[in-house]
């Protein structure tokens, strides 16, 4: 990673359109950007190594603990030296926007959001094409047995929803709400150019002519693992799918109400639909 390289960061709710971000943003030969990296897991260990707590917290002061950090990074991507522009996604960054912003000032947070009953609906329905796996999604039977099991556990705040659905909450109405802009799946889907020149806007980089009918991404070895296959394998061309939704009605309803983003009272950046798209 050279000085010149910028860092931005992409975040928000599971299922809701990250992986087909990145996707395209990799088609632009000066961009980097893919699925969840171990990065963010790697800054929390190394956090706990600093903190109180820790035999090493009292001889790591803050200038140390910045270089350390700053290096991660650096040494993840060094192999992306001739890439201008690094975007890392993982669903911690919104919970963590303090720590990037302070180790990367100017650096931008993308959160990819969807009507939460969609989210969980998405998952379910790659639970249920899977009906010879039990995924790592769930610990046990007892969160497995059934579609309201699932949903609650999913649900909890330290789990797959509801811990990336508490960060970004945290996020929209916290402090450094400016330096974070909201993806709505459907708008994505819907109108593609419009929403990527508006994230091109944002992190302030020249626009790049994208390919929306010829997206190319799949981790199949990383879903096999986790017992989710196709978790992470985008479409070679963005459509808009209608379906009716697997989930209960009285499900749905529950965690469609969950939108708080639908509200102004944030100074969070949000691409919305009014006569046009605009953020």
């Amino acid at each position: 990673m050279s000085n010149s390289q910028r860092f931005h960061f992409i975040s928000g709710l599971p299922r809701s359109g990250s992986t087909l971000l990145a996707a395209l943003l990799r088609q632009n030969p000066r961009f980097n950007a893919g699925m969840t990296s171990p990065v963010g897991a790697l800054l929390a260990g190394m956090l706990n190594q600093f903190s109180a707590g820790s035999e090493f917290g009292a001889v790591i002061d803050q200038p140390q603990r910045q270089r350390l950090l700053r290096g991660l990074f650096k040494n993840y991507y060094e192999d992306q030296a001739g890439k201008d522009v690094l975007f890392d996604t993982n669903r911690m960054w919104c919970a963590r926007m303090p720590t990037i912003l302070d180790l990367f000032p100017g650096a931008k947070v993308i959160a990819c959001v969807r009507n939460v009953a969609w989210v969980m609906d998405s998952i379910e329905r790659l639970y249920r094409a899977n009906p010879y796996e039990n995924t790592k999604l769930f610990n046990d039977d007892s969160e497995r047995n059934t579609v309201y099991s699932r949903v609650d556990t999913l649900a909890q705040r330290n789990r797959l929803v509801g811990y990336a659905w508490s960060g970004l909450k945290e996020a929209y109405y916290g402090e450094h709400a400016q330096s974070l802009l909201l993806v709505d799946y459907d708008l994505l889907v819907q109108a593609p150019e419009k929403c990527l020149r508006l994230v091109y806007d944002f992190v302030g980089e020249s626009w790049f002519e994208h390919d929306f009918n010829n997206i190319h991404y799949d981790a199949p070895e990383f879903d096999q693992a986790l017992g989710l296959s196709g978790l992470h394998k985008v479409r070679p061309k963005i459509e808009v799918t209608a379906r009716h939704t697997l989930l209960p009605p009285d499900l749905f309803e529950q965690y469609a109400a969950l939108s708080f983003w639908q509200t102004n009272e944030s100074t969070a950046n949000v691409i919305r639909f009014k006569n046009n798209i605009t953020a």
